[in-house]
């Protein structure tokens, strides 16, 4: 079966604004390369020691973490994007959180959820209402501290005009307490020919001096939607009373009964994140670092009350694995810490989601999830090993064009691989786990001479354990390659984010911009007419 047949055959045009070695310069004169030319000879940018690895945590008392409006006002507003262009979630906080051992949750029915909108400033002709909720974070052991938040409101808006910039407040008026008033651009209709302006791709952000350059950098880039590919506030690097963040996640807690957090690090990064969430919508999927168990089997409290996604309208009914569409882009969103198994609940969805993408409507066909599949750094070597097992073969099938992972504090774009091996009908694999957070930049590579970690390292915190030796290539018989793999194409340890800008359902960049450093990495895909034609075919068998 060609090419054609089992995904869409793309075409990579690469543009380095620098040339480490086996990279092409590209000049004006030159013919710029396509992956025909390729593979391209794997690269690393190497970590500049006179750089500092991460900083610490901005403090509880910074202007940017601080509560600016007084309750029962709206703070911490962020919008998300429905499954349909004519509609668009709208969420807030109202109220004080509460921490300490004897805490009382608010009555979420105290304070109305309600959004008024319309297409111009200052005149609001629709008006929506939501629903609201509390959640709380317990933890029943002698000197520990427990937290119930404050109200939490979720609206979705309905009736918008695709590609329409609507005006709205939010809040309740028979209280008196509206938000100022916020803007934001209605996503495109499902196009071929229609995309959102700029999306912004980061993970494992944070809430470090690092993270204020990456939010400051990406915000001037001007995007019009914003992918957070998990690990989002590390409010799990704390002790339930607060103070220094831990600069590991190994480290934070060695004598503790229970992995601890500071709650009140969720409500800092939402008011941090405001300013740029109250325009464009934040679309978050969940990573290790939201997990923050409780006893009684409990986990991901904040992160399930904290964000709005379309689950409902996409008809996965989870917040933990979803998709949405952007103009001619088809998102799918994964869960690597859910029952990912080809028996379970997320892998029937992936299957009737990926099923019904009409290529000729969205043309480009992208998939997220926390940790990835393919890395070469030390850390978390091979640790997600059971879940590309379970699905790499149905993403291939549906000719899933870009995956864009975090987890690695790093950054590093694969040649086009399919089960480890070079494979131009395979996806592009990008891992942009370099937000800035607590933890610092990664730097050391499995193929570094006694980096090559043991199968009892990179345990995941969900799922089996699937650690392999490579049965075929230059690696084969061993667990690491003596060298950067062939299908790691690029590398770097830096602290940056992502842009995607979707031209045309031929063409689209990718760009890596790493902060501070001047450069900006792009990557160009093309594709021809006759190939966006492709359509789901039936199960292949990939033995």
């Amino acid at each position: 079966m060609t090419c054609a047949k089992r995904r869409i055959a793309a075409r990579f045009l690469l543009l380095f604004f620098f040339s480490p070695a086996g990279m092409v310069e590209a000049k004006e004169e030159d013919r710029i390369p396509t992956t025909l030319d390729g593979p391209f000879r794997p690269a690393t940018r190497q970590f500049d020691p006179s750089l500092r690895r991460g900083s610490d945590d901005l403090p509880m008392n910074d202007p940017r973490l601080a509560k600016k409006v007084r309750s029962p006002f709206p703070e911490q507003i962020a919008l998300a994007a429905s499954y349909s262009p004519t509609s668009m979630w709208v969420s807030w906080v109202t109220g004080d959180a509460q921490i300490g051992k004897n805490v009382t949750p608010m009555d979420p029915s105290t304070v109305a959820s309600v959004v008024w909108y319309g297409e111009e400033s200052g005149k609001y002709s629709f008006v929506k209402r939501g629903t609201a909720t509390v959640y709380s974070q317990l933890y029943p052991f002698e000197g520990l501290l427990n937290y119930t938040s404050a109200i939490i409101h979720h609206v979705r808006l309905e009736g918008l005009k695709p590609g329409k910039r609507y005006y709205y407040r939010c809040g309740d008026s028979s209280l008196k307490a509206l938000s100022k008033e916020h803007t934001f651009e209605a996503f495109p209709s499902s196009s071929p020919n229609m995309y959102p302006r700029r999306i912004a791709v980061v993970g494992d952000l944070g809430l470090t001096g690092n993270t204020t350059t990456t939010i400051d950098h990406l915000s001037q880039n001007n995007p019009s939607m914003f992918l957070m590919v998990g690990d989002l506030s590390y409010a799990n690097q704390y002790l339930t009373t607060g103070g220094k963040g831990a600069p590991c996640f190994s480290c934070a807690f060695p004598d503790a009964p229970i992995r601890e957090t500071y709650q009140p690090r969720w409500d800092g990064w939402g008011r941090f994140m405001e300013p740029l969430t109250s325009k464009i919508p934040m679309m978050v999927i969940e990573g290790n670092h939201e997990i923050e168990p409780q006893v009684g089997g409990m986990s991901f409290k904040s992160y399930l009350a904290r964000f709005a996604v379309p689950s409902e309208e996409c008809g996965s009914n989870s917040s933990f694995y979803y998709s949405f569409n952007a103009g001619g882009v088809h998102f799918t969103m994964l869960g690597a810490y859910v029952d990912y198994n080809q028996t379970g609940a997320q892998y029937a969805w992936l299957k009737a989601d990926l099923h019904q993408v009409d290529r000729q409507v969205t043309p480009w066909l992208v998939a997220a999830w926390h940790p990835p599949w393919y890395n070469s750094y030390s850390s978390h070597y091979q640790e997600f090993e059971c879940m590309r097992q379970e699905m790499e073969a149905l993403l291939y099938q549906h000719g899933v064009d870009i995956v864009f992972s975090g987890h690695v504090h790093a950054y590093e774009r694969m040649n086009r691989v399919f089960n480890y091996t070079l494979d131009r009908c395979g996806p592009v694999y990008i891992t942009v786990g370099d937000g800035g957070n607590i933890e610092q930049i990664d730097i050391d590579h499995a193929d570094d001479l006694g980096m090559c970690p043991s199968k009892s390292d990179n345990i995941p915190e969900f799922g089996g354990v699937c650690h392999l030796n490579f049965s075929s290539g230059p690696a084969k018989g061993k667990f690491c390659w003596d060298q950067q793999p062939e299908w790691s194409a690029f590398r770097e340890s830096s602290f940056g984010h992502g842009i995607l800008e979707v031209q045309s359902q031929t063409w689209l960049s990718i760009q890596h911009m790493p902060c501070g450093l001047g450069i900006v990495i792009r990557i160009f895909m093309e594709k021809t007419a006759e190939e966006i034609k492709y359509t789901s075919y039936g199960n292949l068998n990939f033995a």
